[in-house]
Order: structure tokens, then C-alpha cells, then sequence
């Protein structure tokens, strides 16, 4: 622990004071979070933290609780930069309160398939509504003196082969689409840091893409800031320090350890004056880190406030989208609720999903789920009764033990497993080098651990007190990094001693293997669970190839089984209230969706309660789009994507009408997998190894459903209210000489409730054949706005040439080409949802480079 204060410096000079030594340790991170300090010489080390939707700290396990909010396709629902700009500043403070000086988020990547497995964590498919909110957010973060990292830079759109897949892009698109978001958020925010993509563009990974980061981010945009790698997302020397990459984290660094810099710096490849620039860039975050305030080397507290639970509670709410009202079952309330009994179905009921999985999950501070709140809703309204049945396993893995949980601990032990190690419960040593208590069972031992002390061989076990709640045979599963078995009062119950490649733990993890024993509901039985990862056995990583595990435990049913409860209890009830849908077993970084389906047999619990109970609300929660084969056998349909600590009570608030419904899809749901433009050249199916053609070019999302007329399941933009609204009064003023013009319009709430409405503003492109092919229309300006019942406002939207402009490959510039362009007021991108339409003259082209 460094105890001085640090003051801030002359960077110039300081840069002068270093020796090359000291300047080359200064290219790559310290440790897993942090950057490398030269403490002697004033400078400390900054810590970063993930990020996007909450602020995980130093640990993935038994790391400190922290506030989750919505995913990133949750947030962007909102369409209400000033909420995301609030959110900005709750997670600001939340690093404070963890000692970090930058956050790793916002994610902006653009969806470009459904199956993306980080989709949940980036906004939309749109760049300009990805764009605004990725500026509210950063504005919101760098409000309390915390730099935030904006990622991943550019065309990190799979995980599929994600570091080594090269992404194909025309040099339109890349503009239009795949930039067009960073570009905005620079033009609006001026965020502290990038991070580059682990992938290749178009050939050269973006870590070495001198083009990308000193021509594009640094020359055209004038961005001044600090470059970082992905972690593990450096892959060379002298390349990557070329091309404008700062730093490369984690550390110790693998390819810019000082040896390697320095035999390439002596064989000429490096010149003094490229080490230099890099390191002026890491001076001056720390300057920054240093005027913040923020304590160095220092603690982590959690943020508890009345004022941060109710935001968390407003953002849940906007991350909910109704679909679907067409028997008007929502608001629920007295009226529809007293005296009646209330069926609660659904693997997403009661267990409470805050967030996809990977770098975005976090130790949630609290979560409430979706059944609590509800419960406590309906009883206010006076529901005679609410049970749950789940109905489906919609599980990839089986859910984790914690529930069922006491006394748990993890004893280590600096040793290679004797023979008898994984044969019976009661072989470990009586003494462990160093132990830990948790109250989990998914144990990924990353930090946390003293493994420098323990040594490179380590043994773990983990014990545990386990109460079931239901007799009957259990099922419990194992996955893990290395050989584990599970003994459940001394009986071997699951063996994973010779385990099998899977995805759990970023991929380094095995398959799940499965065990079954018979249990008695309120006996406590003691788990007891023997690990141990052979170092040897894997290649070079930052990770930790400890034993890290993960443990889960359900009571054994058939499919059949729990739909046959589920339909009973529908079927005896007045309402039924189903939440199904994904979660981070199947959205999590690391892997991609092989599928758009919900999992296991969710479409026939759906399609079986909506046959039996008429007055069935159907809620879907997910990050990204899944298809609904019942849709039209559904009245009532909500999506909700992963709302953080308080998704339940914010779905909640939207169901019981509480809160306005006002949250918006930031991306368009298909009808099926193959209607999504991406379909053929995406992940696994891309017929050319190694590269991913973005074939569709700029028609990305409604854009292309707009050129095919393709009618999609739910169109981008698009979320009911529970008030009417009109619009009137458009007028346009005439573009001046540089592009800027004004949109004005008038919203009136004509219904008997409160609530808010997204206005969106789309412009469509001349006709006349002086423009090269255009979508047919594109976002670029939306406002939401809140109007009691019989409230009017005017709007007034200030657009600049950027709203008639395309990227020209032929002079490599933006061009607003002269002519008439059609302006569009809608509430979603369907054809059917334009109020008002005008039109607006460009008398002379514009042509520019740059923000």
C-alpha cells in the first residue's frame, strides 16, 4: 500500500524525469485492473473497473456489493438521454466508492444480429439513438471527475472467433453505421478513453490499426485521449505502439513486457519519439486520475441511498416495453384484480435476472424479482391470492445453489492432489493455507486470492450446508476449470474429474455434468466439492486457471411435468401472468446465440397457458430479440430486457400502471431468424473462415426491413402507452448555408392517464436520382416527452447537415448532396406510426470530414 499523497504534474516534464525503464513499464498494466505506477517519481496507479451497467470492482467473486442497472438495450429503451445522463452520474459515484478512476463502458457496438452474445450490453441498432445515449451516459460518468472508456473500437459484433475473425465492412458502412455512434459520442461527450476490438477490420486487428486510431479517431476527429487494449486484445510490439494503442491490459503485460519493447526499440523498429506520445497519454489520465480526487490504492464501500434505489426503479420501468394491450388487461389495478386469484408462471419469475453474463455481470447489491414485486403489487390491489408455478427450465445450466446456502467456504491448499483426492469427501489436509467465506456457488477465482503466495499448484475444496425446500430427487450440476466432483453427505454425486471443453468462465471452463440424489425438504445436507486446475495444462493467460467452479441444484421434473402444473394453475386462476425468457446462461460475452428461440419448452408453457386462461399477460425478458410463434395467440405481451437491482419493481410499476408505460424498443424484433439481414453472414454460418462479410452494408435494421417492406414482429421504435396522443402543427425551417435547420411540432396527451411519448425524427433522402441508394428512412433526432392528460407541448428539434448526409467512398467525405428531403415525425419506424410529414430543400451540397 503506497500511503503519500500525489500531486498533480508537468507532463512534460515528469516524461523527462523517466528513465527508459520506467517509460517502457508504463505501456501495460500492472495487474488485472490496473495501470503500472512509478510511485518514486509521483506517479500512482489508476484503477478501472467494468462497467457498462454497474461497477463490479476487483473482484468477478465475492467482490463488493454493487448497484446493477439495465443492460445496455434496457437503458436505450428509455430513449431518455437526461435518465441516462442520472445513470451516468449514479455510476460516476459508484466508482468512487470503489477506489476506480475509469470505468470500462459505455459499449456501443452496433447489433447487427440478434445473436450477438454481448447484444444486451451496446444500445441499439441504430447509430444515431446508440450515439446520444452513449454521449448522456459518458457526460453523466466524467460529471464526477471518473473518465469512462467508451468500446469496443470498431466491428466487435460477435463473439464468435472474436479475436482472430476479421469483420469485412465497406468503407459507407463503417462510417454510417459502425462509427457513427463513437463518432457522436466524441462530438457530444469527449470521452476520457477508447478501447479497441479484439477483432480485425478488414484485415488488421484494431490494436494495430494506425488508420483507425491515429487517422480516424485522433487526426479526422480530434480526439484527445487515452487508448487501451481489450483485455488480452494486444497481439504485437512495435505495431500496436504505431498505431496509437496506449496501453495493453491486463498486465503484467504479455507482449509489451519491457524486455520485448526495449529488444524492439534497440533493433530500430521503435524510434524515442512513438514511446514518448504513448506515455505523455498515460501522464495525462493519471493527472486526471490525480485532479479527481479519488483515493489511490484504496477500498471499496457499496452505495446504498433512497435517492439511487429510486432511480434504479425509474430506469427498470423505462427498460419495459408493452407490445401488446389489445383487451386492454393493463393497467392492472382493483378493478381487475379484487378478489381474484392470480397465477404467477415462469422461470423468470422468481428468480431474478439483473444482467447478461461476462464482463457485465456483477455482485448486485440487491435484486427484486419480478414475482416480489408483483406479489406485493397485486396484494395492494387486492388479489385474493398469487402462486407460482415455473412451468419451464428455460436453464442452460442448472440454476445455482445460493438460495439453499449456509455456512459456505472455500479452503485452499498449496498442493497437487493426492490420488485419493476426488475418491471420498473427508480426504483434504486438516490444514488450509488460506480459506474464504461466500455465500455462492459460482466461484470464478479471479483476484480475490492470494495465488502468488499459494503458489503454482493449488488445491480447493468447497463446503457447504444445503437446505432444500422440496423432497424429491434434485439434480445438481458441475461445471469447472480443471477436474471437480461434488460429494453430498459423503455420496459422490456429480463427477467432472475429466472434464470436457465448454463456455462457462469466458470459454476456459468445461460442460456441465449432472448428478441426482434423493433429498428431504427442510434437512440440511453438507456439500462438499474437491477442485484442482494442472497450470500446466493450459497456454499462457491472464486469467486464473485455479479451480474456479460452478454449482447448481434444482428439483428433478419433466418438461411435461411442470407444464401440466403451470396449466392447472392458470386454469384455476382469474389471471395468469407469464415471465419467461433468456438469461445469462444464454447472453453472456464469450460466446454467441446458436438461436433466436426462447430456451427449452417456454413456446409450448406459453402456447398451453393462453389456451386454458384467456386473460393471460405474456412478459419476455431478454436483452436481444426472440422470436414469438404465439404472438397472435397472445392479447397481452410485455418485454422487459435486464433491468438491474430493481427489475421487478419496474416491471411491476408498468404492469400496475404505476409508472406511464413509456419504454421503446431500440431494436427491431423479427418475425424469424431468417428475416434478420445478417442471417447469412453472421458467427459460425460466415462460409469464409476467418472473416465475417457485413454484406449488408448500411441496411442494417429497420433499414432493411424498410427496403424489402419486410414486416418485422415489432418495429425499432416502436412501445404502447396507456394514453393516446396526438401530433400537429409540424413546420420546418429552411436550411441555412451550412446545413442547420429546425423541426417543430406539437404532442397532446388526448387520453384520461399521464404519460410520455418518443417523438422520432426520420429524414428519407431525395428520390431524384442525384444521391447514391439511401435507406428509405433514418433515425436522426428523437425527444420523449411526459404530458399529464390533456397536456400539449411543442417540440422544437434542432438538426444540422448531418441529417442529409452520406459517406462518399469516392472523395472519402460526408456529402449532403442538394435537393428535397422528406421529414418524418413518427412513434416507431413502421410506415403505419408517421404523424406528420414535410419537406425541406438543401439548395447547395455540403461536403466535410470530422465531427
Amino acid at each position: 500500500m503506497v500511503s503519500h499523497k500525489f500531486v498533480k504534474f508537468d507532463v512534460d516534464k515528469k516524461l523527462a524525469e523517466l528513465s527508459l525503464a520506467e517509460k517502457l513499464k508504463l505501456l501495460g498494466g500492472k495487474d488485472f485492473w490496473t495501470f503500472e505506477d512509478v510511485p518514486e517519481k509521483g506517479i500512482p496507479s489508476v484503477r478501472t473497473s467494468d462497467g457498462p451497467n454497474g461497477v463490479r470492482g476487483r473482484n468477478f467473486f465475492n467482490g463488493v456489493p454493487s448497484s446493477c442497472f439495465p443492460c445496455g438495450t434496457g437503458l436505450a429503451a428509455s430513449f431518455d438521454v437526461e435518465m441516462v445522463q442520472r445513470v451516468g452520474e449514479a455510476l460516476g459515484n459508484e466508482c468512487i466508492a470503489k477506489s476506480a478512476h475509469v470505468l470500462l463502458g459505455p459499449t456501443v457496438n452496433t447489433q447487427r444480429s440478434p445473436l450477438g452474445g454481448r447484444g444486451f450490453e451496446s444500445y441499439s441498432e441504430d447509430p444515431t439513438l446508440s450515439g446520444l445515449v452513449a454521449a448522456a451516459y459518458i457526460n453523466g460518468v466524467q460529471s464526477q471527475n471518473v473518465a469512462a472508456t467508451i468500446k469496443h473500437f470498431v466491428a466487435n459484433d460477435q463473439e464468435f472467433e472474436r479475436f482472430s475473425s476479421s469483420s469485412e465492412v465497406s468503407q459507407r458502412a463503417l462510417r454510417e453505421i459502425y462509427l457513427e455512434p463513437f463518432r457522436l459520442a466524441v462530438k457530444h461527450s469527449k470521452p476520457k478513453a477508447f478501447m479497441t476490438a479484439y477483432n480485425r477490420l478488414n484485415g488488421l486487428h484494431c490494436s494495430e490499426d494506425k488508420n483507425l486510431l491515429d487517422g480516424i479517431l485522433r487526426g479526422e476527429w480530434g480526439w484527445k485521449g487515452l487508448v487501451m487494449s481489450d483485455w488480452t486484445g494486444v497481439y504485437s510490439v512495435e505495431e500496436s505502439i504505431k498505431a496509437g494503442l496506449d496501453v495493453e491490459m491486463p498486465g503484467p503485460p504479455v507482449m509489451r513486457n519491457v524486455s520485448n519493447v526495449a529488444r524492439v526499440l534497440g533493433a530500430g523498429k521503435l524510434t524515442m519519439e512513438e514511446i514518448d506520445a504513448r506515455v505523455r497519454t498515460v501522464l495525462e489520465v493519471v493527472n486526471y486520475a490525480i485532479d479527481s480526487g479519488i483515493p489511490f490504492y484504496g477500498g471499496e464501500t457499496k452505495v446504498d441511498t433512497p435517492e439511487l434505489r429510486a432511480l434504479l426503479r425509474e430506469a427498470a420501468a423505462n427498460a419495459t416495453v408493452v407490445l401488446k394491450n389489445d383487451s386492454k388487461l393493463l393497467p392492472l389495478g382493483p378493478a381487475s384484480l379484487a378478489g381474484k386469484k392470480v397465477a404467477v408462471i415462469g422461470s423468470n419469475a422468481k428468480l431474478a435476472f439483473p444482467s447478461g453474463g461476462g464482463s457485465a455481470s456483477l455482485n448486485a447489491s440487491w435484486v427484486v424479482s419480478p414475482f416480489e414485486a408483483i406479489v406485493s403489487a397485486a396484494t395492494q390491489a387486492g388479489a385474493a391470492s398469487l402462486d407460482h408455478a415455473i412451468g419451464v427450465a428455460s436453464f442452460r445450466y442448472v440454476p445455482l445453489c445460493d438460495p439453499y446456502l449456509s455456512n459456505a467456504r472455500i479452503d485452499f491448499y498449496s498442493t497437487t492432489p493426492p490420488p485419493h483426492w476426488f475418491a471420498r469427501a473427508d480426504t483434504a489436509p486438516k490444514q488450509a493455507n488460506y480459506s474464504i467465506e461466500t455465500a455462492t456457488s459460482n466461484a470464478f477465482l479471479i483476484g480475490t486470492i492470494p495465488w502468488e503466495k499459494l503458489g503454482m499448484h493449488v488445491s480447493t475444496r468447497y463446503t457447504a450446508t444445503f437446505t432444500p425446500d422440496v423432497s424429491g430427487p434434485w439434480t445438481f450440476g458441475l461445471g469447472s476449470i480443471g477436474g471437480a466432483v461434488l460429494f453430498v453427505d459423503g455420496q459422490r454425486v456429480v463427477d467432472n474429474t475429466k472434464p470436457t471443453p465448454g463456455e462457462l468462465f469466458f470459454t476456459m471452463g468445461s460442460t456441465e455434468v449432472y448428478g441426482d440424489i434423493e433429498l428431504e425438504a427442510g434437512r440440511a445436507y453438507q456439500l462438499d466439492l474437491h477442485g484442482y486446475a494442472d497450470p500446466e495444462a493450459f497456454g499462457p493467460s491472464p486469467f486464473s486457471f485455479k479451480a474456479s467452479f460452478r454449482l447448481g441444484a434444482f428439483p428433478k421434473a419433466t418438461p411435461e411435468a411442470m407444464r401440466e402444473e403451470a396449466i392447472d394453475l392458470a386454469s384455476n386462476s382469474d389471471v395468469a401472468i407469464v415471465v419467461v425468457g433468456t438469461n445469462p446462461d444464454w447472453e453472456s460475452e464469450g460466446f454467441d446465440r446458436k438461436n433466436m428461440r426462447n430456451p427449452g419448452e417456454t413456446d409450448a408453457l406459453v402456447r398451453a397457458v393462453l389456451r386454458v386462461q384467456p386473460n393471460t399477460i405474456v412478459v419476455n425478458q431478454s436483452g436481444t430479440p426472440v422470436e414469438f410463434p404465439w404472438v397472435e395467440e397472445a392479447s397481452t405481451l410485455v418485454h422487459t430486457f435486464f433491468g438491474g437491482n430493481e427489475l421487478g419493481n419496474g416491471l411491476a410499476d408498468v404492469l400496475f400502471g404505476k409508472v406511464a408505460a413509456a419504454g421503446r424498443l431500440p431494436l427491431t424484433f423479427p418475425v424469424r431468424l431468417e428475416d434478420n439481414p445478417s442471417f447469412n453472414s453472421f458467427g459460425i454460418t460466415s462460409d469464409t473462415p476467418g472473416k465475417v462479410f457485413y454484406g449488408e452494408g448500411i441496411y442494417v435494421g429497420y433499414r432493411h426491413y424498410d427496403r424489402l417492406q419486410l414486416a418485422p414482429a415489432f418495429p425499432f421504435g416502436f412501445g404502447l402507452s396507456y394514453t393516446t396522443f396526438t401530433f400537429d402543427s409540424l413546420e420546418l425551417s429552411t436550411p441555412s448555408s451550412s446545413g442547420d435547420f429546425t423541426v417543430s411540432f406539437r404532442i397532446a396527451n388526448t387520453g384520461e392517464r399521464d404519460g410520455a411519448e418518443v417523438a422520432q425524427v426520420y429524414i428519407s433522402a431525395p428520390s431524384d436520382g442525384l444521391r447514391i441508394t439511401s435507406p428509405v428512412k433514418e433515425l436522426k433526432a428523437f425527444r420523449k416527452v411526459s404530458l399529464a392528460a390533456g397536456e400539449s407541448k411543442e417540440v422544437v428539434v434542432e438538426l444540422s447537415r448531418e441529417a442529409f448526409s452520406y459517406w462518399d467512398e469516392s472523395v472519402s467525405l460526408w456529402v449532403a448532396p442538394a435537393g428535397a428531403y422528406r421529414v418524418l415525425v413518427a412513434t416507431s419506424s413502421a410506415e403505419g406510426d408517421v404523424k406528420l410529414e414535410g419537406t425541406v430543400r438543401l439548395e447547395q451540397e455540403i461536403r466535410w470530414n470530422g465531427l
